[in-house]
């Protein structure tokens, strides 16, 4: 008897977990909701129009210095004085930082010395040779020495007048990169030098966009930190775009009196055009995906079919559509969240 008990407990303790395991799938089963693919979705939906409209066009970019340096010595040296200090504005051609030359000073010297006396040297060399007293071979090998002295001096002066290290423009130190004391070498930077007298405003536009602009075309920038209106020119017009699709294009401004426009300060510049243009205009709310591959669900015989478009241009809370739209199209603006291709659907009241 103890040997069945043994068997039929281990069964029966068996069966009632796997009852109890099968009772709590069907629970999780009937409450977890089933969708109804067939079931029609309700969503909003707009009939597509054309329509007249004149577009606006706002480009908003930030200011960047016309000229801008990082200033490097052309040779080895310890900084002996910096001149100035950052924030100073300085003018082109002034002397910003001092090497020591100290070494150069004794080397030039000593090659004047040695110019000195082979100018001794050559002038007595021509009497003799003369009056036939040498050969003129040895006034010629005088002649060359003292060249190549005086070149050896030149040399010397010009690297001494290279340890004066000089603004290449006008402009404003934005940065002191080295301290007195520091070696400076060639390629590491000791000050850096920035020219916003002149300031130009980068601006990215959309492939579409790029014909209204022209190199040399005068354009109306606002400054809204400022504020202030000013008149800049067109100097670039990018080649090549960016992932987006977008080309930057350079606006040259002349800076005021004050030089108040600072590089990093934000721009825009708003155009708007005389002429209508007739087009489709939908919301933005009923665009899927990005700009470089948009799509929309319009309804065909009571399903959602998705269909690819062409964006002309966004316009706050509207885009102008360019291709994949058609007149009396109705296009699904709300309820897009359950929506897939070929879902049945119908419009809300």
């Amino acid at each position: 008897m103890k040997k069945i008990l043994y068997i039929l407990i281990p069964l029966v303790l068996l069966g009632l977990v796997v009852a109890k395991l099968l009772s709590n799938k069907q629970i999780a089963e009937a409450r977890v909701y089933q969708y109804d693919r067939e079931q029609p979705i309700p969503v909003n939906i707009l009939q597509v129009e054309m329509a007249k409209i004149q577009p606006e066009y706002a480009f908003t970019g930030t200011f960047a210095p016309d000229k801008e340096s990082r200033l490097s010595a052309e040779l080895q040296g310890k900084v002996n004085r910096i001149l100035v200090d950052a924030g100073a504005t300085v003018k082109k051609g002034q002397v910003l930082i001092m090497l020591d030359d100290a070494l150069l000073q004794w080397q030039l010297k000593a090659a004047e010395v040695q110019v000195k006396g082979l100018e001794a040297d050559l002038n007595r060399y021509r009497i003799l040779v003369e009056n036939e007293a040498i050969q003129g071979i040895q006034l010629e090998k005088t002649e060359l020495s003292l060249e190549t002295a005086r070149v050896q001096a030149g040399t010397l002066r010009e690297q001494i007048n290279k340890t004066q290290i000089r603004a290449p423009f006008d402009g404003i130190v934005t940065a002191q990169l080295t301290e007195e004391g520091d070696f400076a070498a060639p390629g590491k930077p000791l000050l850096q030098l920035t020219d916003i007298g002149r300031i130009k405003l980068e601006i990215q536009v959309p492939e579409q966009d790029l014909k209204l602009f022209e190199v040399g075309k005068k354009y109306l920038v606002s400054i809204p930190s400022l504020p202030a209106e000013l008149t800049g020119t067109v100097h670039m017009i990018g080649s090549r775009g960016n992932a987006a699709n977008s080309f930057p294009v350079e606006i040259v401004v002349a800076n005021m009196l004050e030089k108040e426009i600072k590089a990093g300060m934000f721009g825009q510049l708003n155009l708007h055009r005389n002429t209508e243009i007739e087009g489709i205009m939908i919301p933005s709310s009923a665009i899927l995906g990005s700009d470089l591959a948009p799509q929309v669900y319009v309804i065909k015989a009571g399903k959602a079919i998705i269909r690819d478009i062409h964006i002309e241009k966004r316009m706050q809370d509207k885009v102008l559509v360019r291709s994949g739209l058609g007149e009396k199209d109705t296009l699904i603006v709300g309820g897009l969240i359950n929506v897939f291709d070929g879902a049945s659907v119908i419009a809300n009241h």
